[in-house]
Formats: structure tokens, C-alpha cells, sequence
């Protein structure tokens, strides 16, 4: 249970970090660094080794720098040109 209970902290910390950044290689970069640090404190933690540590750091770095290279940046993000009221009715705004 211990070990469940750290797994989910240490994950929702990361995600209220994941893939800071403006441009598309910081995302990425962002993403990668936030990986490892979860996936090396999950498999230190599941495994009780530094093997474990080692391989979850690695896949975390990969994983987490395919996800933050697919986030969308900030410039996407403005670019809604469309608000919904609370009756559901779409109505334009300056993008």
C-alpha cells in the first residue's frame, strides 16, 4: 500500500509539471527530464533496486519525450476563436 501511495504522489506531482514550455524543444526537453525523475523514483520504488531505478528512468525519459513533444504550445492554445456560454450557445471572440 505504501508503495501504491507513493507511485501516485510522485505522479501527480509530475503531471502538475508536465511538458512546461514555450517552444516545441523545451516541451520536449520538459517532458523528458519530468519522465525520468518518475519513471526512476516508480522503479526504485516497485523493484527496491537500482536496476529497477535505471530501467524506469529510461523509459520514463522516452515516454515523457514523445508525450511533451505532442503537446500543444501556448500559441495553440490562443488561438480559439469560439467561447460556449453557459447555455451551450457558441459565439465568436477575438482570437
Amino acid at each position: 500500500m505504501k508503495k501504491t501511495a507513493s507511485i501516485i504522489a510522485v505522479s501527480a506531482l509530475a503531471l502538475g509539471l508536465g511538458a512546461c514550455g514555450e517552444t516545441r524543444n523545451e516541451r520536449t526537453l520538459s517532458g523528458a527530464l519530468i519522465g525520468t525523475g518518475v519513471g526512476a523514483a516508480a522503479g526504485g520504488i516497485i523493484t527496491g533496486r537500482a536496476s529497477g531505478a535505471l530501467v524506469g528512468g529510461a523509459l520514463g525519459a522516452a515516454g515523457g519525450a514523445v508525450v511533451g513533444s505532442q503537446q500543444p504550445g501556448p500559441e495553440r492554445r490562443r488561438a480559439r476563436c469560439y467561447e460556449t456560454n453557459r447555455y451551450g450557445e457558441r459565439y465568436r471572440v477575438a482570437c
